[in-house]
């Protein structure tokens, strides 16, 4: 008896559809519109199709989203640059290893709401109205080093050792063993973490700008629309920033396939 397999595109849709579903029950009998009113605190999909779309709202949500993901952007940059550093750094001085994973661990179990708090003392928010945020792109770039750092860590241990033992007895030192051997077997588990780090630097940038000193961004849009209560508007953002973490976790994805297409055992 043979099996039908479903396409992958065709299981995500389904999948999507059942999802609003679910949610349109769920917002329909768990949290009905209050007595005398017609706010709830979890609107339909209809309502939330209706302000993003009859009301037009979608037509701005560019300008929303601009400061934000330039701060992710930058952030992410930054942080994936000084974690690939030290995993570098671990690879060429082996010592160094508890101290720079410890540091990575830290970084990871820091309360980034105090965290950010702290940092909006120290590095402010938003030069001029529009320009991301200081305290945005710091968290943006904190909340990547510890994936990016463990990730590229066990990438450059995952080398083989017969490759590396050909470079050495022809004459090459550790930075030959890294360039030759170590950063092409590390390049999948890197691309990897950064793929992992993309959501998380716009989750970050976000956070960021909600913690206050900026005047544009989701943030403030975020800290706006619950202000007024209203409840459409901030399922609304909170989807967008869904699909727009998706979308970029997906380019991401799609530049690793390409970048490295022996991983799915594709030819070269």
């Amino acid at each position: 008896m043979t099996r039908t397999r479903v396409p992958g595109w065709l299981a995500g849709i389904l999948g999507g559809v059942a999802l609003v579903v679910v949610w349109w029950i769920f917002s329909m009998t768990a949290f009905p519109p209050q007595e005398g009113t017609t706010f709830t605190p979890v609107p339909s999909p209809l309502a939330v199709f209706d302000w993003l779309f009859l009301q037009g709202n979608i037509a701005g949500a560019w300008n929303v989203f601009a400061p934000t993901l330039a701060a992710a952007g930058i952030g992410y940059v930054w942080g994936n640059g000084i974690a690939l550093l030290l995993a570098t750094v671990v690879l060429l001085f082996p010592r160094t290893e508890t101290v720079i994973t410890q540091i990575a661990v830290v970084s990871y179990c820091l309360p980034i709401v105090a965290v950010g708090g702290i940092s909006i003392v120290v590095v402010g928010g938003a030069k001029s109205p529009g320009d991301p945020s200081a305290t945005a792109i710091f968290l943006a770039a904190l909340v990547c080093v510890f994936t990016t750092v463990v990730g590229s860590i066990l990438g450059f241990t995952a080398a083989d050792r017969s490759a590396l033992d050909v470079v050495h007895v022809y004459g090459g030192g550790r930075w030959t063993q890294l360039r030759k051997v170590r950063l092409i077997a590390a390049l999948p588990a890197i691309l990897n973490a950064l793929q992992i780090a993309v959501p998380t630097a716009f989750l970050g940038a976000v956070l960021g700008e909600y913690l206050g000193a900026i005047t544009a961004g989701v943030g403030p849009t975020l800290i706006r629309l619950q202000g007024q209560l209203d409840s459409a508007g901030v399922w609304s953002v909170f989807l967008l920033c869904a699909v727009v973490a998706l979308v970029a976790y997906g380019l991401v994805g799609l530049l690793i396939r390409l970048v490295t297409p022996w991983v799915a055992g594709k030819a070269v």
